[in-house]
């Protein structure tokens, strides 16, 4: 459970903070789309193509509830509204040791099954 607050918010799963398999990434003023979730991948520091999800559910300073599953094919994020992104494990990693939350989020709540 997270609070978003102010404009730059992110989740971040990986290895590390150049090697990301999941970089989740809600905006509010997106200059190429306004309201838009971005997912991306990071490998040594060089980032891969965004995938950009014009429906955004979240509202500035609202109380929201984000699962993060990873499965065989990638990453199920479910969001509010039932709304969910499917996100491919470009990386393959077996291991991630990494997780950041960075920005503008409260985290209130963080579990790992």
């Amino acid at each position: 459970m997270s609070e978003l607050k102010g404009t730059q918010r992110e989740i971040d799963l990986g290895c590390d903070s150049n090697d990301l398999a999941l970089h989740f990434n809600p905006r509010f003023h997106d200059e190429a789309d306004g309201k838009v979730i971005v997912c991306n991948s990071q490998c040594e520091g060089c980032w891969g193509y965004e995938q950009r999800e014009t429906h955004n559910p979240f509202h500035r300073g609202s109380k929201v509830k984000v699962t993060v599953k990873l499965t065989d094919e990638g990453f199920e994020v479910e969001l509010p509204e039932g709304q969910e992104i499917q996100f491919p494990d470009r990386r393959g990693l077996e291991t991630l040791s990494y997780v950041r939350v960075k920005g503008h989020i409260k985290l209130t709540s963080f579990k790992i099954y």
